[in-house]
């Protein structure tokens, strides 16, 4: 049996170091990943590439159980998909900790808290940035999807592209990442926000 690492944060600006140093010495292998836990599966490539490497009988290892998955649903599907694959899950800390090789009421319990947790960081930073904007300051990084990378994204969305199969022809045209392809997770928003306002 070999422990194989998953590292997971939402953007590219948080730090990564924390889980790795839990990870690195106890691992074969870890794997990275900076996307939102609220994507599919096929959609997150670190965890598509740990699920590709990962043999039956060894354990997918995460810090936290909200590395899986942010939200609980996709925390408990993604669960769902490991366990269908005979593949246990181990976690270092936090509600959850221990080894697991079936669904149960403490992950279960672990995934509701983290999604509160998310929630509250949501709401917390949504009231900051009103405050700001009240006394006439404008909170936030300017993003990096523009309308016309949300526009091609969406054209390609349109056509069966996935995600991952949408960002290389994506190029960010200005800022310090300019040249570069924008995240999966930067994407993602940008569709979902595109898609909340051409139903509203």
């Amino acid at each position: 049996m070999a422990l194989v690492g998953l590292v997971r944060v939402s953007t590219d600006k948080q730090n990564v170091d924390r889980q790795h140093d839990a990870l690195d010495p106890i691992c074969v292998k870890v794997f990275e990943e900076k996307v939102s836990g609220k994507l599919s599966v096929d959609e997150r490539p670190g965890l598509s590439a740990a699920l590709d490497y990962v043999r039956e009988g060894d354990m997918l290892t995460v810090q936290e159980v909200d590395r899986l998955g942010r939200d609980t649903l996709t925390g408990l599907m993604t669960l769902a998909e490991l366990f269908q694959r005979n593949i246990a899950v181990k976690v270092l800390e936090g509600v959850g900790a221990g080894e697991h090789t079936e669904s149960n009421l403490l992950l279960e319990l672990a995934f509701v808290l983290a999604s509160e947790r998310r929630r509250d960081i949501v709401k917390k930073t949504k009231d900051g940035l009103a405050a700001a904007r009240a006394r006439g300051r404008i909170g936030g990084r300017r993003p990096v999807m523009t309308e016309a990378l949300t526009i091609q994204a969406v054209a390609l969305k349109e056509k069966g592209f996935t995600l991952r199969q949408i960002q290389p022809h994506l190029r960010i045209a200005e800022g310090k990442n300019k040249g570069k392809n924008p995240s999966i997770g930067a994407i993602s928003q940008a569709l979902s926000s595109h898609a909340a306002g051409a139903t509203s």
